[in-house]
């Protein structure tokens, strides 16, 4: 290489004219005009136009150049022509008059171009993932990334808190998902589990003394994909001692008013707060989407005396009715309606009634089943006036929630109702502390099992009786949303073992199994743990919001499918046999 760069490719304007400069990039294109040759050369930086006249420039030929080949050219800046300049490009004011070339490498015909509106499917771009990443998008993206990063390390930094490392391989502990196991070699028939966070090491480090600890950690959990999940993330991990609630609240939103107002010029003053029970009232989720309204009202005391049946028996079975007014849809048709009778499912509402307002009167199939006083109760709960469409299910308290609330987004969507410049956060606080699985026949931790229990006022048992009735109690947890999805979520933790070994027997963790899997936390909370907490921010996703990003695989660098495939790599893929037979393991047919 010969003519090594002394200039990007996006830094170059006016004030640069009359000086010489070396440039090296990828030919994004080339257009020959019979006796000139213009070239876009691109970097990570930006593009630059060079031209030539053919035969005016020592070295190797431009007219033999291709797409995507890797050249350097040396050359004099110079103003583009009257009307001739770019205002949408910020170097389109200049361009390079060539006096040498040299390619530096070529390039086969891509199986894609290298643009964000290329046609090509998905699975194509993530097999060539390395010339998808070329594209201007993933170069914001991934550039906005990293000074995330320094940001938040700047600022934590600054709040004292130390940078620390937990280790990778680690105990395999049940902490919600699956884990992904990792045979040793050394120790046949034991494995290690690749860590979904780094909670008890971070718990470990509060009782060593390190009362402010951060991580950027690399998590791995074995769940079902979706648009924000992946089998591999990264967390911002943070825990501090001697702390309470309002102390992460601080914390977290002095960090995330930092990152808004560095990287888009943003001030954020309001992180309002909301319990789980209101959200799961008002909007049928633990991470609502506030950037619009079309609130759920709940209609089960309406009903009380019903003989509708499927009410009477919903309510009869210990479920709820609930509804929502969909402003101005008066107007959907019977297609559209039954499209969102498809729609709501798939989250295993049964089905869907639909109530418009016409001329003062309501308008729907099930009214003739209902009495005066319930069709009025519809009518003023839900506030319908002419033009509007009320909706409501009836199911248990879980499917009727997780479907109105996906309707409501839906709703949302349609109707053009959410500003997508909004950044609106929400802290959900004071999470069920249990929760009764009927397929297990046992109580499960809804967040993870060390966190602190909240006991409601007058609670008879204490915490040394929390086995004798766990449904009332809350959890010193909380979760931060942004725009309808969950950025963050951590918990005061419990720092005695009183409390986490009467924990463990709500759960019904036996006596061995709770020494096998917990035993080294549950020692170290008995020599003088301090009180703590903390909070994990799901990085990845905060980065796809920032950047207003439609899937979580537009922010991670090499993301697998949905399937937790690497089409790139053909991850994962079968071992030889021998390396098998090092580990001590076969394959079950």
């Amino acid at each position: 290489m010969q003519l090594k760069r002394t200039k990007n490719c996006g830094e170059l304007n006016s004030s640069f004219v009359g000086q010489e400069v070396i440039l090296n990039g990828w030919v994004k294109t080339i257009r020959d005009l019979g006796g000139l040759v213009f070239i876009d050369l691109r970097d990570r930086y930006g593009i630059t136009q060079i031209v030539t006249n053919k035969g005016e420039a020592k070295g190797d030929d431009p007219t033999s150049f291709m797409n995507e080949w890797v050249i350097a050219v040396r050359g004099m800046v110079v103003n583009r022509q009257e009307g001739m300049k770019n205002t949408a490009n910020p170097t389109g004011e200049i361009e390079v008059r060539a006096k040498e070339f040299e390619i530096l490498n070529k390039s086969k015909v891509l199986p894609f171009t290298i643009s964000p509106d290329d046609p090509s499917t998905e699975a194509t771009k993530l097999k060539y993932r390395y010339l998808d990443l070329r594209n201007s998008k993933y170069q914001f993206n991934f550039a906005l990334r990293h000074k995330m990063l320094q940001l938040t390390r700047k600022y934590l930094d600054n709040n004292n808190f130390l940078e620390l490392e937990t280790p990778t391989l680690t105990k395999s502990t049940p902490e919600g998902a699956r884990d992904y196991l990792v045979p040793s070699r050394v120790h046949p028939g034991s494995f290690y589990a690749l860590p979904q966070s780094p909670q008890i090491f971070k718990q470990l480090f509060m009782v060593s003394g390190f009362d402010k600890y951060f991580q950027i950690a690399r998590c791995y959990r074995d769940e079902d994909l979706r648009a924000e999940r992946q089998p591999e993330f990264t967390q911002i991990d943070l825990e501090l001692s001697f702390c309470d609630e309002e102390d992460i609240y601080s914390l977290v939103e002095g960090l995330l008013k930092t990152l808004l107002r560095e990287l888009k010029g943003e001030e954020i003053h309001s992180f309002p707060r909301i319990s789980y029970a209101k959200a799961m009232e008002q909007y049928g989720s633990d991470k609502p989407d506030t950037r619009f309204e079309l609130h759920l009202k709940n209609l089960s005391g309406s009903f009380s005396k019903t003989t509708f049946n499927a009410f009477k028996e919903t309510l009869e079975t210990g479920g709820i009715i609930k509804g929502f007014n969909a402003k101005k849809c008066g107007k959907y048709s019977r297609k559209t309606t039954d499209e969102l009778i498809d729609f709501v499912k798939i989250y295993g509402a049964k089905g869907l009634v639909s109530i418009k307002k016409e001329n003062g009167e309501l308008k729907a199939g099930i009214l003739k089943f209902l009495s005066p006083t319930e069709i009025a109760a519809i009518e003023s709960t839900l506030a319908l006036e002419d033009g509007d469409m009320g909706f409501i299910i009836a199911s248990d308290f879980e499917t009727t929630n997780a479907a109105l609330g996906a309707l409501r987004c839906e709703i949302a969507k349609r109707e053009n109702l959410i500003d997508k410049d909004k950044m609106n956060f929400l802290w959900v606080t004071e999470f069920p502390m249990f929760v009764w699985s009927s397929e297990g026949k046992k109580w499960q931790a809804v967040h993870h099992p060390f966190t602190h229990p909240k006991l409601p006022e007058n609670y008879p048992h204490g915490f040394s009786g929390m086995h004798k009735d766990p449904k009332p109690i809350n959890s010193r947890s909380y979760d931060i949303v942004l725009n309808g999805v969950e950025i963050g979520g951590g918990s005061i933790r419990n720092h005695t073992s009183e409390i986490q070994n009467e924990i463990f027997k709500v759960l019904n963790i036996a006596e061995e199994e709770k020494k096998l899997k917990f035993g080294f936390l549950l020692e170290a909370l008995s020599y003088g743990a301090p009180p703590h907490g903390g909070l994990a921010i799901g990085f990845d996703r905060l980065v796809m919001l920032m950047t207003k990003a439609e899937s979580i695989r537009d922010v991670i660098a090499f993301p697998k499918t949905t399937a937790a495939h690497c089409l790139m790599t053909d991850a994962p893929s079968k071992v030889d046999k021998t390396q098998l037979d090092e580990l001590g393991l076969y394959l079950k047919k």
